[in-house]
């Protein structure tokens, strides 16, 4: 299996990534499959690890960092845009049906946490995809608006649209606007924010777990009202008859999402369980992510084969 940096544009944005081809010999162009990384993420981390592994089963595969995050370009950084996130994943579509390596009539689509979110609402507008597949799924806006586990207090989101009100403001002034601080200094307190779920995501993002220095750890802040008024399950019904597979942790607070999007799916859907674990287990732990990833080769070798 080879790994080798490519780029591509996206609605204007060079996007930088990394595409996985198999070694095993083959008879004519390969199925391949986009991987997108969870919000904050980047492509060395959880897509990274699914891209690898899935190239090793014989897919083509292409990990991206999304624009205005990572490597790929985009001004302001740190900027979170579902319109942009969902162009990324049809971007990168395109450039695979560009590769000799790729049948691009066997393309499928696979998102992790937010780009689950993502990847469910490209292949409801894009007719090139044959398959999708999340793990983690989570919904951006509804991550913000109700928490990971749906309770929330409405008030905090208010509070997070008053607070993105007044950095347009200070921008429009030409003053600096600020960002959106994405972890607290600790998993203490990042315990006492969002409980287990939170102290996981920090140990992952923040600590020795998962970390990667161009991953990100903060949002400009008007990524939280362009969020606001976005709902990417609306193209859920879309998808159909093409085929949804949901993979989730049997322990995952954001799981209420996943049914969400499983009960508006159209056509042929299955949410698999992962038993053990949580949200973020499947991200890195191993004894889950191989259960998940036999689970992805196989719906996808069935679903994308001629």
């Amino acid at each position: 299996m080879s790994r080798t940096r490519v780029s591509f544009d996206s609605a204007g944005i060079e996007i930088a990534a990394h595409l996985y081809v198999p070694d095993s010999p083959a008879v004519g162009p390969r199925a391949a499959l986009v991987v997108g990384h969870p919000g904050t993420g980047v492509k060395e981390q959880t897509s990274g690890t699914y891209a690898q592994l899935l190239a090793e089963r014989g897919f083509v595969t292409l990990a991206f960092d999304a624009a205005h995050q990572g490597e790929s370009g985009g001004l302001p950084r740190g900027l979170e845009d579902p319109a942009q996130r969902i162009e990324d994943f049809k971007a990168a579509v395109s450039y695979l049906t560009t590769r000799e390596e790729v049948d691009s009539d066997r393309v499928g689509l696979l998102g992790i946490c937010a780009s689950g979110g993502y990847s469910l609402a490209a292949t409801g507008g894009d007719h090139r995809v044959r398959a999708v597949a999340t793990v983690s799924t989570a919904e951006p806006a509804r991550q913000f608006r109700f928490g990971a586990d749906g309770s929330q207090d409405p008030a905090v989101f208010q509070a997070l649209l008053d607070a993105a009100a007044q950095a347009r403001t200070r921008a429009a002034r030409g003053e600096d606007p600020g960002v959106l601080t994405m972890f607290p200094d600790t998993a203490e307190e990042a315990g006492a924010l969002g409980g287990e779920h939170g102290i996981e995501g920090w140990e992952y993002y923040c600590g020795a777990r998962g970390y990667h220095e161009r991953s990100a750890k903060y949002l400009t802040w008007d990524s939280v009202d362009k969020m606001a008024s976005g709902d990417v399950f609306r193209a859920v019904p879309l998808i159909g008859p093409r085929p949804v597979l949901q993979i989730i942790g049997e322990r995952a607070v954001t799981a209420w999402m996943a049914i969400e999007a499983h009960q508006a799916a159209t056509g042929p859907k299955e949410l698999h369980r992962i038993p053990g674990a949580s949200h973020v287990d499947l991200y890195d732990k191993r004894e889950y992510v191989d259960q998940a990833v036999d689970k992805l080769a196989d719906y996808f070798t069935a679903h994308l084969d001629k």
